[in-house]
């Protein structure tokens, strides 16, 4: 594809890192297109401005949706966070209060409640990135202890706590927010972290990389510390999914010696983690969601069919491919994250879509897990 001012290139993908990109398509994509027959509903696009990127969801209710990403992408000094609620009709832009330089773009977003929503990611200022919102609006939320050069990369959130994920001086960083107050935990060792997912008992999960591995940082009881992972040169954890005590999913990839990146999936089965076996395709994953229950779902691309909607579900047992259908016109679509939705069976996927000169549009996607007959459809 053609890059303009790659400098920002950094910002689009998943973990902060641009991942490769398909040569340029032959003609312009447009994410509107009749609905895929099965599972897959009408994709839409929440208009953001030219060169636009979803890069997150969380979803509360059929009527309740929040996404964040980036707009203008490509050019340094224009581009900035934005921060986009679906009210089960329209998609509307929210503003963030208390700003007066603005964010430069927006890795995540997670929602403890209706009225307790936050993002992270880069301000126009060189700091990390925090906004609270209360279901209207976002405030930026300053705190002390985080400074120029921290990078911030993931956030969940539970009623009363949240935690922001990262890196501080090449070391994984925690940082955990309950009434007012904010703590950071120490972590040894190189690494960055990308994804997290805690439960409201106070358990939970963050991912990332040594630099040349896998990491793996558990809470319980109230402390962060390593958890070990199966020894994968090469692999990183970009998102992680907790469904419950002896069940949690993440996923990443694993860079070869040739060059090439393969998908890469760990289990979790309340006592270890294991890997999953993924056929080794030319696919990225970058997010994964669950039903609480059984399920789990991956969005991400695969390379070899770039303009399908592209999703994995995982049972327990094995991998199935959902795709979405062929486009009109060539084109690539990343979905680089996923929410479930509790009570309405629906996956909400959010991305974007690259057309032949290089320029972004974003774009969600949405699958029904449920048909009639109770099964689920998919097109392999």
């Amino acid at each position: 594809m053609t890059r303009r001012l790659p400098r920002r290139a950094l910002a689009l993908c998943a973990g902060g890192l641009l991942l490769p990109l398909l040569a340029a398509p032959a003609a312009s994509a447009d994410p509107v297109r009749p609905p895929a027959a099965g599972t897959w509903q009408a994709p839409s696009t929440a208009r953001l401005s030219a060169d636009g990127s979803l890069s997150d969801v969380a979803g509360i209710s059929a009527d309740n949706v929040w996404a964040v990403g980036q707009q203008s992408v490509w050019d340094v000094w224009q581009s900035r966070g934005a921060i986009t609620h679906w009210n089960g009709e329209t998609w509307t832009e929210v503003g963030i209060r208390n700003d007066p330089t603005g964010a430069g773009l927006l890795r995540s977003v997670a929602a403890a409640s209706a009225s307790e929503l936050w993002a992270v990611g880069e301000g126009h200022d060189g700091l990390p990135y925090l906004a609270r919102g209360d279901g209207s609006g976002f405030e930026r939320v300053a705190v002390d202890a985080l400074h120029a050069g921290d990078w911030l990369g993931g956030v969940a959130a539970v009623p009363g706590r949240v935690v922001a994920v990262g890196r501080r001086d090449r070391q994984p960083l925690i940082a955990t927010g309950s009434g007012g107050a904010w703590r950071l935990t120490p972590v040894g060792g190189r690494g960055t972290l990308y994804g997290v997912a805690v439960t409201a008992k106070g358990e939970g999960w963050a991912v990332g990389d040594t630099g040349g591995r896998p990491l793996a940082m558990r809470l319980s009881d109230g402390q962060w510390k390593s958890f070990p992972v199966p020894e994968i040169p090469g692999g990183y954890l970009r998102d992680v999914h907790v469904n419950g005590p002896r069940r949690a999913l993440a996923i990443g990839g694993v860079h070869r010696d040739s060059g090439e990146v393969v998908p890469l999936v760990l289990s979790w089965n309340g006592k270890k983690w294991s890997r999953v076996a993924v056929p080794e395709r030319d696919v990225r994953l970058y997010g994964v969601t669950g039903d609480r229950k059984n399920r789990f779902w991956i969005s991400g691309v695969d390379l070899e069919r770039p303009g399908e909607a592209f999703l994995l579900r995982y049972d327990g047992r094995a991998l199935k491919t959902l795709r979405g259908a062929e486009p009109s016109a060539p084109r690539t679509i990343r979905l680089q994250a996923a929410a479930y939705l509790p009570g309405t069976g629906t996956v909400w996927t959010v991305g974007h879509v690259v057309d032949a000169g290089g320029r972004y549009t974003d774009v969600i996607e949405r699958f029904e897990t449920k048909v009639p007959g109770g099964a689920e459809r998919s097109r392999s």
